[in-house]
């Protein structure tokens, strides 16, 4: 479980194929912090920790994340918003974010607003999924508000401090990004689905 609270940026160090998955090597800053087996989100996408080795650590990826998220298209030395899962009795600055990354989106837009970005995704809304005016939605692992919710595309916001602590930085139109729509939100609509 993860809050879409950035903690650092990572640095690719390498990617190697074992068949189906892919290695991903990276350096972070919180490396010697971490262990064998600990979750860590990668653009808002959970994997787990396989192997450390000083300053940096390795997580596997498999097709079907490759086939589900950006990170399949990651070179080295991109960088990668990194988040640790939550720990429990921590307060949620975020909201509540699992690291299951539901589908894709393209930057539509960057628009800079005297101080600010209003950043727009456009995204396949054949998959079912929703967003909604003011709801949280996470984009590459930031927990984020919605603005100009539409059937199949979204605005956010973002703040100088967000802008420049996180991957939205090196952002451009057309750009592919992770969407991890709001868990109670998957689970209302699942519900209607059924008729429950």
């Amino acid at each position: 479980m993860f809050t879409g609270i950035i903690e650092d940026l990572g640095v690719i160090t390498n990617l190697e194929h074992d068949h189906d998955n892919l290695d991903i090597t990276l350096k972070s800053n919180f490396t010697s912090e971490l262990k064998v087996d600990q979750s860590v989100a990668h653009n808002g996408v959970c994997l787990t920790v396989t192997s450390l080795n000083g300053s940096l650590y390795t997580v596997t990826a498999i097709r079907e994340t490759l086939n589900k998220t950006n990170l399949g298209g990651l070179k080295i030395d991109d960088q990668v918003n990194l988040e640790r899962a939550m720990k429990l009795g921590d307060r949620l600055d975020g909201h509540i974010v699992q690291g299951h990354v539901d589908q894709t989106a393209t930057c539509k837009s960057i628009e800079f607003q005297n101080g600010s970005w209003l950043f727009t995704f456009e995204y396949d809304a054949s998959l079912n999924n929703i967003t909604i005016e003011k709801g949280s939605i996470t984009v590459n692992g930031v927990s984020l508000t919605v603005v100009n919710s539409q059937k199949n595309e979204f605005s956010v916001a973002i703040i100088p401090y967000t802008y420049e602590h996180t991957t939205f930085k090196f952002l451009e139109k057309n750009s592919l990004v992770n969407l991890e729509f709001d868990v109670l939100g998957k689970y209302i609509k699942r519900l209607y689905e059924l008729k429950i």
